[in-house]
């Protein structure tokens, strides 16, 4: 990040990291100076902020993209752009535009952001409900619809089905026709999965022989495609339908797996991986645009509806929030209030 070498302006409370530690190492700082813009960035005042466990990586130096220090901690987001920015040629936004999307540093009253990396935010929604979807809706929509192709009547087993891209996942799946499993470690985690995002059965992932269960609802058929964002896919493997698809989402658990290969011949199943980020930098197609007006038009029907943890934390509570994510108590999306809102949105 690149700051104004004579900055009069500075932010008022930003989470700073200064050295590469475990997040709960860091604080609130004192004298960081407002970013300097970028020829395609605007100024965003942020009201809300998600939580992700890339931040706990990327506070210690472990994430791929690497700020150089000291940088702000902190990337999707919800808000407005200042009124004092200035607006790039062939930005469509202007100063009080109600906004979501994604900038690094934005654990704190103002970010720096490419406004090629912003979405419209619905008047449907609070800016707590925008600061967690630029991340979670895009990667679980496209895997289970760009990816997998799930069709009405499939069975989609969803791990981790509590958690942000977890139950956004459920919900898309639900949309698309499909009967779903969810699949989390507690009970108190298939309820918000089931209740909330509208799973169809659950089954607890830390009993021995849960795919059984599986196995047992589809009527030993077996589930057509498995969303996994935990690092599961062998386990899951063992649940799988002949000739279903396997996405591969993310490894939460902390271990990068080895599929035995002989599986994916004799089931003649599709490993299929899904990194949302990437197609910002390699698509060609319009693919992103399309997925955006797609999920724009599911929030404003009310068929998707962002699930937020109960607990909204504040900023000087941001490495409760994270510690809480590391975890795993957490469930939706775990969500930090910078602001509050300036005017109510129309629910």
């Amino acid at each position: 990040m690149s700051y104004c070498n004579h900055a009069t302006r500075y932010h008022e409370f930003p989470i700073a990291v200064t050295e590469l530690n475990h997040p709960s190492k860091i604080a609130v700082a004192h004298d960081v100076p407002v970013p300097q813009l970028g020829p395609d960035q605007i100024l965003v005042d942020v009201y809300s902020s998600g939580l992700n466990f890339f931040d706990i990586l990327q506070a210690q130096g472990k994430y791929q993209i690497k700020p150089p220090l000291p940088f702000i901690l902190g990337s999707e987001f919800a808000g407005r752009v200042s009124h004092d920015s200035p607006i790039p040629e062939g930005c469509p936004y202007q100063p009080g535009d109600r906004v979501f999307g994604a900038a690094q540093g934005t654990f704190a009253d103002k970010a720096a952001a490419s406004w090629k990396r912003l979405v419209p935010l619905p008047d449907t929604l609070t800016f707590d409900q925008g600061a967690g979807l630029f991340v979670t809706l895009p990667t679980s929509y496209e895997a289970l619809v760009g990816r997998a192709d799930v069709k009405t009547g499939e069975w989609v087993l969803v791990t981790a089905a509590a958690g942000g891209v977890g139950i956004a996942a459920v919900q898309i799946a639900k949309v698309l026709g499909a009967k779903v499993i969810a699949a989390a470690g507690s009970q108190a985690k298939l309820d918000v999965a089931c209740k909330v995002g509208g799973a169809d059965y659950g089954v607890n992932y830390t009993k021995a022989g849960w795919q059984k269960e599986v196995l047992k609802i589809t009527k030993n058929k077996g589930v057509d495609v498995i969303y996994d964002p935990v690092g599961m896919i062998n386990d899951s493997l063992k649940c799988i339908a002949w000739g279903g698809r396997a996405l591969v989402i993310g490894f939460a658990g902390g271990t990068i797996e080895k599929v035995p290969m002989n599986l994916v011949l004799l089931k003649n199943i599709s490993l299929v991986g899904l990194h949302w980020g990437s197609y910002e930098k390699y698509d060609r197609t319009g693919r992103t645009f399309a997925v955006w007006g797609e999920i724009l038009a599911l929030l404003d029907s009310g068929q998707l509806r962002p699930v937020i943890y109960n607990k909204v934390y504040t900023l000087e509570q941001v490495t409760d929030g994270l510690g809480a994510l590391e975890r795993r108590e957490t469930w939706g999306k775990a969500i930090v209030r910078i602001k509050e809102e300036d005017a109510a949105a129309k629910l």
